[in-house]
């Protein structure tokens, strides 16, 4: 089990490892009822006291996420009671413990897709809202004219038809970046992973906002970087802060998703993006701009991006195409200026040689059609009843200290719940309910903040939506009733 330490950052080692077996438990890397390194074992390993890791231990027994046997070890604790197995039909894989891996956490993947019926875990549009039939002829019609398409490779860097209508599509949004600054990609995620394994290596300073998308901390734990974050307020990321955090340790990247910010769906004004702007060119330091959805705005139009204004390079500017029009396509836009570019393309390269060629031929059309502008607009008006219907829900049926941020575009809601709940117990009570939501502890570096959620109001109709709000705001009220009458109030629920 590898556990990188940061001796220099000024956080507890013991916390540090407590914070690294959670989020591997959270991740599901580590499995209920999989023994724990022994406490010599880990400490010789890590090069630290004895004392250290019993700190670690205990408090993650503590906080019931292992149980100790005396005489046999430390085990990841099971949430619910097996039926006993026979021996001889479980093989063991006991083994496999002794094989090193690099993957401190993976949590955004084990609530991306969720088997609940009223799905609210993940930032995904209705199929039903989305142009299918339209998008279907456009691939036949793409296969029928040019079939040979199915066996040939794209270019490494992109379609350049797609290229150039992406030019010109994102000279609308301010962003002036020419065909041969463009790379496609296989989603958003994948352009983040590039940048992070081309520019961040362990140790390196990435700052983050917090809370932030649970996808974007996993690819960046993995590079073995010292995460630093910055809290958002209504306005986005707090400048004041970074500015001090900037001070005392120089990062190599900033990423922020300043437009409908996932998870709380604020937007950063015009004066911080310009001061954003202004530390990174003072300290030569890489903005990652994440903008996956922009366009789904309900009242006006966002400020302008980090990347129109961006004067000297500093920005990568990130824009996801797929999950507005057809989410199996994958495809992501990424553009960046000067050499930074050139060694993008170098680390997709050695990546996957470029992404699919038909899905980008077959998406062609439709980037700055006609079709496409009326799809956007309708896709607004929908998503705004939906998240009408959501806050009216929320302001009549929710118990007295729960709050929520109220979004002026995007797919998310943030909900914060009173400090003594866990969401996760929350979550654990709604999926008896055929209920998901993300909880908010992905949603950060450290996951000491275990009292939020973020629920996506883009992905079920107005019936379910009804159904699961109703439900999370019964199942909240009980949770709160019983509180009143135990005779320990302040224990918290885990």
């Amino acid at each position: 089990m590898q556990i990188d330490i940061q001796r220099n950052i000024g956080v507890l080692l013991s916390v540090q490892i407590y914070q690294s077996i959670v989020d591997r438990i959270r991740s599901g890397l580590l499995e209920e009822g999989l023994k724990m390194p022994s406490v010599r074992n880990l400490s010789k390993q890590l090069e630290v006291s004895l004392v250290t890791v019993v700190k670690a231990y205990n408090q993650l027994e503590q906080d019931g996420f292992v149980t100790s046997i005396q005489g046999k070890g430390t085990f990841v604790k099971s949430k619910v009671k097996e039926k006993k197995r026979e021996k001889e039909a479980i093989p063991s894989y006991d083994w496999q413990l002794s094989l090193q891996d690099y993957l401190p956490r993976s949590q955004f993947a084990r609530y991306h897709i969720a088997p609940q019926k009223i799905h609210l875990s993940s930032s995904m549009i209705d199929p039903k809202l989305l142009p299918n039939r339209y998008f279907q002829h456009e691939v036949q019609q793409v296969l029928s004219e040019n079939p040979e398409i199915l066996s040939i490779y794209g270019n490494i860097q992109g379609d350049s038809q797609l290229r150039s209508e992406m030019s010109t599509y994102l000279e609308r949004s301010g962003v002036l970046s020419t065909p041969e600054n463009i790379l496609v990609t296989s989603g958003l995620q994948q352009s983040i992973d590039l940048i992070a394994r081309t520019f961040v290596g362990p140790g390196d300073v990435v700052i983050m906002e917090a809370p932030t998308y649970p996808g974007a901390i996993d690819i960046f734990r993995g590079r073995g970087a010292t995460i630093l974050t910055v809290p958002v307020d209504k306005d986005g990321m707090r400048i004041d802060i970074l500015q001090n955090v900037c001070e005392k340790h120089k990062p190599k990247v900033i990423f922020t998703i300043p437009t409908f910010h996932n998870p709380t769906g604020v937007v950063m004004s015009l004066k911080r993006r310009k001061q954003l702007l202004d530390i990174a060119r003072s300290i030569h330091c890489i903005i990652v701009e994440d903008d996956p959805c922009s366009e789904i705005y309900f009242d006006k139009k966002p400020p302008v991006t980090l990347k129109s204004m961006d004067q000297f390079g500093n920005v990568i500017y990130l824009r996801g195409l797929s999950k507005t029009i057809a989410p199996s396509c994958r495809i992501g836009i990424l553009t960046a200026s000067g050499s930074i570019f050139n060694r993008l393309l170098a680390a997709k390269a050695n990546a996957d040689l470029g992404s699919p060629l038909l899905t980008q031929k077959a998406i062609l059309p439709l980037i700055n059609s006609k079709r496409m502008i009326d799809h956007t607009k309708k896709l607004r008006t929908a998503l705004k009843i939906r998240r009408d219907l959501v806050l009216n829900l929320l302001t009549s049926l929710s118990p007295e200290g729960v709050s929520w941020t109220i979004p002026e575009g995007g797919l998310n809601l943030w909900i914060s719940l009173p400090s003594w709940i866990d969401s996760h117990f929350l979550l654990s009570e709604a999926k008896k309910q055929q209920i998901s939501f993300l909880p908010g502890t992905a949603c950060f570096t450290s996951g000491q903040e275990n009292n939020h959620l973020r629920i996506s109001y883009s992905y079920i109709n107005e019936e379910l939506l009804t159904h699961g709000i109703t439900t999370l705001c019964n199942i909240l009220h009980a949770i709160i009733s019983s509180e009143k009458i135990s005779e320990t109030p302040n224990t918290p629920y885990f």
